[in-house]
């Protein structure tokens, strides 16, 4: 199945049925994990919210919920510069947290929103990515602890992921066809 969104073409990836699996895990590391914890769940606007939901949907543990939106794209690229546009409502200051991304390429956004977060005096920080992209890294993350899926360096939507703001109510992850 080929999606299309403006002048792009993408071709199926990543179905929904495997997605829907691979939380399963990553939720049940989690709950292990954070046994006798009430974690904060972070997402990270707008990308991650269909990813936030469907985990937190299979998380038993008792948990909180915010979220904190940076945009650093513009088309396919990463501008290198991060933009905060909305910041946290709650205290985060000795409690553990979960930032939850829907993809890590550069690690740029992400190394920014961890430096940020560690300024609230966190107890820990941990991150949940649906999607990584190691050849794409160019900073080295110890916080990432959650993977879905690590993927090549193409460009992807669906699932919350965009191209133009298009794109993000999808099911399926697509990558762009060439």
């Amino acid at each position: 199945m080929e999606l299309t969104i403006d002048d792009k073409t993408f071709e199926s990836f990543i179905d929904y049925d495997l997605i829907e699996k691979r939380i399963r895990v990553l939720a049940i590391q989690i709950n292990v994990d954070y046994e006798n914890k009430v974690p904060i769940i972070i997402g990270v606007l707008n990308g991650s919210f269909m990813f936030m939901a469907d985990l937190m949907k299979q998380i038993e543990i008792s948990c909180e919920a915010d979220f904190i939106k940076v945009s650093s794209y513009r088309d396919m690229q990463s501008t290198g510069e991060v933009k905060e546009e909305l910041g946290l409502s709650i205290d985060i200051e000795n409690r553990d947290i979960i930032l939850i991304e829907d993809i890590v390429d550069t690690g740029n956004t992400l190394e920014y929103l961890i430096n940020k977060l560690k300024t609230k005096s966190p107890a820990s920080i941990k991150v949940a990515s649906l999607l990584l992209k190691p050849d794409a890294l160019q900073k080295k993350i110890d916080e990432i602890a959650y993977i879905g899926f690590e993927i090549t360096n193409d460009f992807v939507v669906g699932y919350g992921l965009d191209y133009n703001g298009i794109g993000r109510n999808t099911k399926n992850i697509y990558r762009i066809k060439v």
